[in-house]
């Protein structure tokens, strides 16, 4: 008997895009069928939409395009089965996420998820119908089960499958990046193939979209857990894998595949790739023309400078600085050192003048008090306003620099430095911001020294340092993951010897006084295991208070 190849098309579609989606999808399966000689070609869960398409589920006239997509796909199956991801919906209105499996010039097979997600960044229940039913196919001799996304973190409906006599199982994903995502996913696949000694073959989605990042990473698992295919994280691509026999062909297995195993990169190359990711597709999905940013001297805009880069060519990023009285010299000078390492375009736009005239007309109802919080924030402002303007002419995003760190406490002003359209450092610490600092300039040095040695401030007033206001980074980060990531209390936290209690309470009553900024916030990428906006959902107006028992 000979050896079908089954490909994996780990793509990157555009949520809404069907048209265009359907374009990709087609281009896929003729250069598999060109290049590997495909005799199936499996796609990511809803595919065909892009994921997650949200509210457009709740649209009518969704399902009469991917009906009608699904009909001019098929026409390019008579020699190749394809498997890929998209939604349906019943007679009676009930909708389904959904795999379905083309085939002849026809669609043969139907399944629906069984266990639909409603937790962190997922809402499925809101859109979805649970399936109750397996669904089996017979291919090529041997029976395929098919499972999509959060079946494969449950035994049951895997367990389903195998009651109904399958022999392999595809599982169809739209797995959003985490930095401990890929190991979860390799555990589950394997405790799975534990329990059915099925080979199981896993395609997940990359790309960005919105605040999510999928990292692909697809890989195929044999009956005895090894891995035999194992795809690079962060790009598309096509890859191969034979379907083996054993003597008599009663138990099909998973055997070699043309590609070598991918290294999934690691700690800080692993999310640096991810938010890189996030800020590319970002940007061009929407159709923005650039980025620019506000390029402070400090370590926030300098590690946002060079991902901007790093995702879209010099040529597309325009850093601008906007010093002031209390700008010290060498931050100007970093600056335009930084800008000049990356080759992007550097404007100077000093903010005296702006900021006399603000003053002088509302010195007659402020009085002459002496520089208080309103002159810092004032300064922040005429910032942002700066950049939207620069934005507004040019057609370019701006970019946001603000950190989690930052967030979490309302360590930033509205309207001010937390101006722009994306946030890449939104779900990045503090901490971690050093750290992905030190791994970029280990690639190229593009980042001064300084910036990264110098303590870090805002610079809105004299000698003014971040740690006036806050306690250290290393132990701020500690109680905000605690706090926000894995949801302990401030005992909990005083037990772990995080920080002395009145610490704690403080930084979690900054937390809690805060979320109406967040609220306010642009998206940024999700990298943790639980970031601000859809994955922490807290109410702004609330009495609740956490307080050491």
């Amino acid at each position: 008997m000979s050896h079908p190849v089954i490909v994996m098309a780990q793509i990157n579609p555009l949520v809404g895009d069907i048209v265009g989606n359907e374009q990709l999808i087609l281009e896929t399966i003729a250069q598999a069928k060109k290049q590997y000689q495909a005799n199936m070609v499996v796609f990511p869960e809803l595919t065909l939409t892009g994921y997650p398409p949200e509210d457009l589920l709740l649209r009518d006239g969704l399902y009469l395009q991917v009906n009608a997509a699904l009909i001019r796909i098929a026409q390019h199956t008579q020699d190749c089965a394809v498997i890929l991801g998209a939604p349906w919906c019943d007679e009676s209105g009930q909708r389904f996420n959904g795999a379905i499996w083309l085939e002849g010039g026809q669609l043969v097979a139907r399944y629906a998820k069984q266990v639909l997600p409603n937790y962190s960044v997922f809402d499925e229940q809101r859109y979805f119908t649970s399936g109750t039913e397996p669904c089996v196919v017979a291919w090529q001799g041997i029976k395929v089960g098919l499972v999509v996304c959060e079946d494969i973190w449950h035994p049951e409906p895997i367990a389903s499958a195998q009651q109904a006599d399958a022999q392999l199982i595809v599982a169809l994903n739209a797995s959003p990046f985490n930095a401990d995502k890929h190991e979860d996913r390799l555990a589950v696949v394997r405790a799975r193939i534990a329990e059915a000694g099925l080979p199981i073959l896993y395609v997940n989605q990359i790309g960005g979209q919105d605040e999510l990042v999928f990292d692909g990473a697809s890989f195929a698992m044999s009956a005895k857990g090894e891995l035999v295919c194992q795809a690079d994280a962060f790009v598309s691509g096509l890859y191969p894998i034979k379907l083996d026999y054993n003597a008599n062909h009663s138990q099909p297995d998973l055997g070699g595949s043309h590609h070598p195993l991918a290294q999934i990169p690691k700690d800080e190359a692993r999310v640096y790739q991810a938010l890189q990711l996030g800020i590319r597709d970002y940007v061009l999905k929407n159709g923005f023309k650039g980025v620019l940013l506000g390029l402070s001297g400090g370590i926030d805009s300098a590690l946002t400078l060079a991902l901007a880069v790093d995702a879209l060519g010099a040529e597309r990023v325009t850093a601008v600085m906007m010093p002031f009285h209390y700008t010290a010299q060498m931050s100007i000078d970093d600056a335009q050192e930084q800008a000049q390492l990356l080759g992007v375009t550097f404007e100077q736009v000093a903010i005296a003048p702006v900021y006399d005239a603000f003053d002088q007309l509302l010195t007659p109802i402020l009085g002459d008090a002496p520089a208080d919080i309103t002159a810092e924030n004032l300064q922040a402002r005429i910032r942002g306003t700066l950049l939207m303007a620069l934005s507004n002419r040019y057609g370019a995003l701006v970019l946001a620099t603000s950190n989690k760190s930052e967030s979490a406490v309302g360590y930033s002003t509205l309207y001010g430095d937390m101006v722009g359209g994306f946030s890449p450092l939104k779900d990045v610490p503090k901490t971690w911001v050093y750290r992905l600092a030190r791994y970029r300039n280990s690639l190229t040095e593009v980042i001064p020294e300084r910036v990264i040695t110098r303590p870090p401030s805002a610079e809105l007033r004299p000698d003014q340092c971040d740690q006036d206001s806050l306690p250290d980074y290393d132990m701020l980060d500690q109680i905000i993951a605690a706090y926000v990531e894995q949801d302990w209390s401030p005992s909990e936290m005083l037990a772990a010897n995080l920080a002395d209690a009145a610490t704690i309470e403080r930084v979690v009553s900054m937390i809690q006084r805060n979320e109406y900024k967040r609220r306010q916030a642009a998206p940024g990428v999700k990298v943790s295991i639980r970031a601000f906006g859809r994955d922490r959902r807290y109410p702004i107006t609330s009495g609740y208070e956490e307080k050491l028992e």
